[in-house]
């Protein structure tokens, strides 16, 4: 019991903590809040003008000697007119701010936690799927954002006119205030037995929406794959296991949350009935006017109503609290090591990064053993040492499962070596910056995946913010033109999702384009040519030519006839390095790993 009160007041705590999302809005906030008190104010006078109204069209009752007040039957009406008109503008600027503030909480909110989730290390990517990832910036998000656009306002309104109205109640008689403040810990207490248990589902119902969402995304992401082996029927049964799953769980939630409503309906209006049965007692003995029964009913018709929602805020409350949890958890995660992360402020401005220093391209492994975190047990780099000086081109070759894409990995520094160092320009990796590392580098790899916008937009990834004719000078020395030409829109022409509009070479033209965009310091060619025909590899091939033009390039292939060009061959099995040297120096080694492959190759 005491570990789930802290944790429940851990969570709350963290709703809080995202509340400070509203702090670059507090201004208006205020005035929202004071807005609020203000309509409230003009709100609660109305019971009291309709009892003064009820008074003023009876003159034959017996006007009791409390009622200081004595006007007539215009005179009230009138000034009920005018407390309902400023009721109204008081109540249209109070809901337009607290809308207009959460709506920017949230947007706030949203970027943050995307920066965040993006600046995140591969190491976490490798332990979460992308549709779980996904829900939590939609359904847990979502969630928050009822929470900070609605609710914080109903619930300021509704405690407004409860306190308000118990006030004024206590004022027209304190003997019925206190039968009707006497059912509110029952009514509590079952507010919060109950929210815990609400809590408690909304957290596995998100669970359960998340791993639904995994399931659309990897089938959406593999339809071909889905299509050719048939599965359609079963890939529906799945998601709708997941779904099943998700709305029984739901479906609890929603039975605890109509019980505690149900509950509170009957404690209330219980209470209201008794409150007037008791008020009706004393009118007849003469204790109360028609009007002042009139008032008092009304106000507790006020407080009635604002103590049955308290149901519904107190069950979006639980449900917002538990997608909170999964929210603080990322932005809980530690980011990537050595970066300076553009996390967004509460206001969601981000400034502009400087342009990082040019790096010469030279390039070493010194001893480098690694493995990955999800498989610790299996060591993948083994004391491997390698290097490449400035402009210099070297190709690793080797079987797959050899280590040479995690040579990659490293070299993006999307991991850290287990031992040994990295070095840039003679300078251990972990003295750089990670963007000014992966500004420097450019990587073509074997399996392009575009972004589902246009050309143009796909070409300026490799440097946002280039002009119109420096895409287009990249496009031209990648041999992309030709075929954007044939399109009606060129270069506004959507590949739509992964790049599927278009053929593997003109993917693979694309990335170059980019690359040449970048004009990294470190160009990277994992595979770049392999799975193309003859006529698109001799265009890329004519592109790489221009582009390896004074910098250093690491070379991955498995085809042999593209690295005999290389300063120095690298040959890597079992995560370390066996054989070094030229192409020349390696194929006249007898016996040696690089022939063999060699021969194995050419005599196929």
């Amino acid at each position: 019991m005491k570990s789930e009160t802290a944790a429940e007041r851990g969570a709350i705590s963290g709703l809080l903590e995202l509340l400070a999302f509203v702090r670059p809005f507090r201004a208006r906030f205020a005035g929202a809040m004071l807005a609020s008190f203000a309509s409230m104010a003009f709100g609660l006078a109305f019971p009291w003008l309709v009892g003064r109204l009820l008074d003023a069209a009876i003159p034959s009752l017996k006007v009791l000697p409390s009622a200081a007040w004595r006007p007539g039957v215009d005179t009230v009406a009138l000034v009920l007119i005018g407390t309902l008109a400023a009721q109204a503008a008081l109540t249209f600027f109070s809901s337009y701010s607290f809308n207009r503030v959460g709506e920017s909480s949230v947007v706030a909110l949203r970027k943050t936690v995307y920066a965040r989730l993006i600046a995140l290390p591969m190491e976490f990517f490798g332990q979460h799927r992308v549709g779980e990832l996904t829900s939590r910036l939609s359904n847990d998000l979502a969630q928050i954002h009822e929470v900070l656009t609605f609710m914080v306002s109903s619930a300021i309104r509704q405690t407004m006119l409860c306190g308000g109205g118990l006030v004024m109640i206590a004022v027209t008689s304190w003997q019925l205030a206190l039968v009707m403040i006497a059912s509110f810990p029952v009514l509590i207490l079952a507010a919060v037995v109950v929210g815990r248990r609400i809590r408690r589902f909304s957290r596995t119902a998100q669970d359960r929406l998340a791993e639904s969402a995994v399931i659309v995304e990897e089938t959406l992401q593999n339809i071909a794959t889905v299509k050719a082996f048939t599965n359609e029927r079963f890939e529906t049964t799945r998601y709708g296991a997941a779904l099943d799953g998700f709305l029984s769980t739901i479906l609890r939630s929603a039975r605890s949350r109509a019980a505690l409503i149900a509950f509170i309906i009957l404690g209330v209006f219980g209470s209201i009935v008794l409150v007037l049965w008791q008020g009706a007692r004393q009118m007849q003995a003469g204790h109360m006017s028609h009007g002042d029964l009139t008032t008092f009913m009304l106000y507790t018709t006020f407080v009635g109503g604002a103590v049955s929602s308290f149901a519904e805020i107190i069950s979006q409350f639980q449900k917002a609290i538990g997608a909170t949890d999964r929210v603080r958890e990322l932005l809980g995660e530690q980011a990537e090591v050595g970066r300076d992360v553009p996390i967004a402020p509460p206001d969601g401005r981000l400034e502009q990064p400087s342009l990082p220093p040019r790096l010469r391209g030279e390039v070493a492994f010194d001893h480098v053993s690694f493995r990955y975190p999800s498989r610790p047990d299996l060591p993948v780099l083994h004391e491997l040492s390698l290097a490449a000086a400035p402009g210099e081109k070297i190709a690793l070759v080797g079987p797959s499962g050899a280590g040479k894409s995690t040579v990659v990995s490293l070299l993006l520094r999307f991991y850290e070596p287990n031992a040994g160092t990295l070095r840039f320009d003679g300078k251990s990796a972990g003295d750089f910056a990670l963007a000014d590392v992966r500004t420097n580098l450019a990587v073509v790899p074997q399996e392009v995946l575009l972004f589902g916008g246009s050309i143009r937009e796909n070409i300026a990834y490799g440097r946002p913010g280039a002009t119109e004719e420096e895409i287009r000078d990249a496009a031209r020395r990648a041999h992309c033109e030709e075929f954007i030409a044939r399109f009606p829109e060129g270069y506004a022409t959507l590949v739509g999702e992964r790049g599927v509009q278009l053929s593997g070479g003109q993917r693979q033209r694309i990335a170059l384009a980019r690359a040449f965009l970048r004009d990294p310091a470190i160009l990277v060619l994992d595979e770049a040519t392999s799975s193309l025909d003859a006529e698109s590899e001799q265009l890329i091939q004519r592109a790489l030519d221009t582009l390896l033009a004074g910098r250093t390039a690491i070379i991955i292939a498995h085809r042999l006839a593209t690295v005999r060009r290389c300063d120095r061959i690298y040959v890597i099995e079992a995560g370390t390095v066996v054989e070094s040297g030229t192409h020349d120096d390696l194929i006249a080694r007898e016996g040696g790993r690089y022939r063999r492959l060699a021969e194995m190759q050419f005599t196929a």
